[in-house]
C-alpha cells in the first residue's frame, strides 16, 4: 500500500494551489461585477471630501423643567435627530453630542440643507387641543372683552370649566349623543387649504356646511374664555412669519394644562385653545399616503396607541355636541396650529388623517417627525457652516501623494532585496487593493459607509501591514534555504511558523481597530473601520493568494534552482551545504501547536 503523499493537505492550498487561486479570482470578478451592476464605480465620499453642511444645535432651558438638559435627554435627542435625517435618505450623516448642551449634525453634500435643518431642529411636540374661539389672523386692537368675561369670579369659573373639559377628554371614553362612524374612520382635515373662511371638517362629509365656516370676528365662543386669553388673542398678529414664529415659541413652551393662543400655519386664522386633550405621545405611527380616490392628494395618516385611540374617540364625541367653533379641535405642532378640523361625529378606531394642501415633501416631512418621536428638549441653531470639498480635496491629494511615495519606496525595497519575490508581493498588494476598493464601494449603498480622510489614512496604513505579512513569510522561506533545504520543502516548512506570526500580528491589529471603533465617535470610526477591514483582507490574501502562488512558483526552475534574480539564491543567502548525516525518524514537517 502506497504511503500518502506529504503536503497534500497542508494549510494554504499547496496540494491544489491552482484551484485556490481560481476561487479567489472568481471572487474578485464577482465583486467587481457587483460594483458595476449596482451603478456605483466609486466609493461614497464623506462630508470632508464631498462637502456638505454642518449644524451646531444648542439646547435651551424649558419653563418648569430646570434640569431638563442632562446627558440622558441629550443622547435621546441625538438619536431621534439621527433617525430623522436617515429618514430623508441621507447617508454618512453624523449626529453627536458635544459638551453638555450642544449637538453637532454633519450632512454630506446632495441633501437639502433647509429641509434637514427643519428636521433636526423641530421639537415635534404634538398636541390635540379643543378650539375655544377663532378669528382672522390679523391683529385686532379694538377688540374689548365682553362684560361676562370681565368678572374675576366668572372668568375663574369658566377657566375651571375649560380645564375640566380638557381633563375629561384625557379620561375614559364616554357615550356620545348621536355619534356615528365616519366613512373612513379618520379625521379628514383641510388645514392648509387657501381661504381664510374655510373650516375643515372631521366628519368625513364631502363638503363643509355653510354655517360651519369661521366668521372673521370672534364667535359666540369668545365670551366663554377668560379676559386675559381674549386679550392675548386680540393682540396676536399672525400676518408675518416672524410674529407667527414668536407666537409658536410661546405656545410651545406652555404647559399641557394651560390655555394658549396659536396661529394657523399660513397665518390666515388664529385660535384660542384649551388644554391638551390628546398628546403626541399617544401617536404610535405616522405615514404619508397619496389619496387618489377621494381627491385629497397627499395626506398624513396617524395611528394612535390603544389609550390614545380611546382619548381621541372621547374628545371627538364631546366636541361633536358643541356649536361652531367649539366643535373644532386644533392639531398643534410645536405651538403652531397645522390643522383645525370641525367634528360632527365621534371618531373611534384609533386612526386620524391630516389632509389638505400637502405636497409629497411636506407630507413625508411631517410623517417623519411624528414617526420618530418628539425631542425631549428644544434647540436653537447656534451655528451653521457650509463645508466645501476644496480643503478636504487638498488634504486627500496630499495624503494620496504621501501614500504613493511610501508605496514606491516599499516597491524599491522589495525589488532591491527580494528581487523575483517582489513580483509575488506586488501581485498580492494588487489583489488586496482590488478587494478593498470594491468592498468599500459596495458598502456605500449597502450600509451607508462613506470614505472620509481618516478612512483613507487607515487604508494607507494597511499597505504596511500587508507588506509586513509577505516579508515574514519570505524570511521564513529564506531561513529554511539557509539551513540547506531546497525551495519546495522550504516553502512548506516555512509556512506553519510564518502563519502563526502573521495571525498573531493581524489579531493584534484587528483588536486595536475594534476597540478604537467601539470607544470613539465621529470620523475616527472611519479610520478604525477601514483598518479592521484591511486587516481581515490581509489574512484572506496571504492564505488564499500569496501561499498558493509561492507553491506554484516553487515548481518553476527559475525559483527552484535559485536563480540570482529569484531572490532565493543559496549562495547569496549563505546557505549551508546539504547535511549528509545519519537519517532520523523525525517528521519532515514541523507541527503547529
Amino acid at each position: 500500500m502506497a504511503a500518502p503523499k506529504k503536503g497534500r493537505r497542508s494549510p494554504g492550498g499547496q496540494g491544489r494551489p491552482g484551484r485556490t487561486l481560481v476561487l479567489i479570482v472568481i471572487a474578485m470578478v464577482a465583486l467587481v461585477g457587483g460594483m458595476f451592476a449596482s451603478g456605483t464605480s466609486t466609493p461614497r465620499l464623506g462630508i470632508d471630501l464631498a462637502g456638505g453642511t454642518s449644524f451646531t444645535l444648542q439646547a435651551r432651558n424649558q419653563p418648569g423643567k430646570p434640569n431638563a438638559i442632562n446627558e440622558t435627554n441629550m443622547k435621546t435627542a441625538a438619536g431621534i435627530m439621527e433617525r430623522r435625517v436617515n429618514g430623508l435618505g441621507v447617508s454618512e450623516a453624523e449626529v453627536q453630542t458635544q459638551g453638555t448642551n450642544h449637538i453637532v449634525v454633519n450632512i454630506p453634500k446632495g441633501t437639502d440643507a433647509k429641509q434637514a435643518r427643519q428636521q433636526v431642529g423641530t421639537t415635534a411636540q404634538l398636541g390635540f387641543r379643543p378650539v375655544l374661539t377663532a378669528t382672522t389672523g390679523a391683529k385686532t386692537p379694538s377688540a374689548t372683552p365682553s362684560p361676562s368675561a370681565s368678572s374675576g369670579k366668572k372668568d375663574d369659573g369658566k377657566k375651571g370649566d375649560d380645564k375640566k373639559d380638557g381633563e375629561k377628554a384625557e379620561g375614559k371614553p364616554s357615550a356620545t349623543p348621536s355619534a356615528s362612524n365616519t366613512t373612513q374612520g379618520r379625521a379628514v382635515t383641510s388645514a392648509l387649504k387657501k381661504g381664510p373662511a374655510e373650516t375643515p371638517s372631521a366628519s368625513g362629509s364631502p363638503s363643509a356646511k355653510p354655517g360651519d365656516s369661521a366668521s372673521p370676528q370672534p364667535s359666540t365662543g369668545g365670551d366663554q374664555i377668560p379676559a386675559t386669553l381674549q386679550k392675548q388673542l386680540a393682540d396676536l398678529d399672525c400676518s408675518t412669519p416672524q410674529a407667527r414664529s414668536q407666537a409658536s415659541e410661546k405656545a410651545a413652551n406652555a404647559k399641557p394644562t394651560d390655555q394658549v393662543v396659536s396661529c394657523k400655519e399660513d397665518g390666515t386664522q388664529k385660535y384660542a385653545l384649551g388644554p391638551v386633550a390628546v398628546e403626541g405621545t399617544d401617536v404610535k405611527d405616522a405615514s404619508a399616503v397619496f389619496e387618489a380616490q377621494s381627491g385629497q392628494g397627499w395626506i398624513v395618516q396617524m395611528d394612535f396607541t390603544g389609550a390614545g385611540g380611546k382619548k381621541f374617540a372621547d374628545v371627538t364625541g364631546k366636541l361633536a355636541a358643541k356649536p361652531q367653533p367649539q366643535n373644532q379641535f386644533a392639531i398643534v405642532l410645536d405651538g403652531q396650529t397645522i390643522s383645525a378640523p370641525s367634528v360632527s361625529k365621534a371618531i373611534p378606531g384609533g386612526q386620524a388623517t391630516i389632509s389638505g394642501g400637502f405636497t409629497q415633501q411636506t407630507a413625508e416631512d411631517l410623517a417623519n417627525m411624528l414617526s420618530y418621536g418628539a425631542l425631549p428638549l428644544s434647540f436653537k441653531i447656534a451655528d451653521e457652516t457650509t463645508v466645501t470639498a476644496a480643503l478636504g480635496g487638498e488634504q486627500l491629494e496630499a495624503g494620496l501623494i504621501a501614500g504613493a511615495i511610501g508605496l514606491a519606496l516599499v516597491i524599491v525595497y522589495l525589488v532591491a532585496y527580494y528581487r523575483g519575490l517582489a513580483l509575488v508581493a506586488l501581485a498580492s498588494l494588487a489583489v488586496s487593493a482590488v478587494l478593498t476598493y470594491t468592498i468599500m464601494t459596495l458598502l456605500g449603498p449597502a450600509i451607508g459607509f462613506a470614505l472620509n480622510l481618516p478612512a483613507v489614512c487607515g487604508a494607507i496604513v494597511a499597505i504596511g501591514i500587508t507588506a509586513d505579512s509577505f516579508i515574514v513569510y519570505f524570511e521564513r522561506i529564506r531561513d529554511e534555504i539557509r539551513e540547506g533545504r531546497t525551495l519546495r520543502p522550504a516553502v512548506e516548512r516555512g509556512w506553519p511558523r510564518a502563519r502563526r506570526t502573521i495571525l498573531v500580528s493581524d489579531f493584534v491589529s484587528f483588536l486595536a481597530a475594534f476597540v478604537l471603533f467601539i470607544v470613539t465617535v465621529g470620523k475616527v470610526k472611519g479610520f478604525a473601520f477601514t483598518l479592521g477591514l484591511t486587516t481581515l483582507l490581509d489574512v484572506v490574501v496571504v492564505f488564499f493568494f500569496t501561499k498558493p502562488l509561492m507553491t506554484l512558483l516553487a515548481r518553476r526552475k527559475f525559483f527552484a534552482n535559485g536563480h540570482p534574480w529569484s531572490g532565493l539564491d543559496p549562495k547569496r543567502l549563505g546557505a549551508k551545504p546539504p547535511l549528509r548525516r545519519r537519517r532520523t525518524t523525525a517528521p519532515t514537517e514541523t507541527k503547529e501547536a
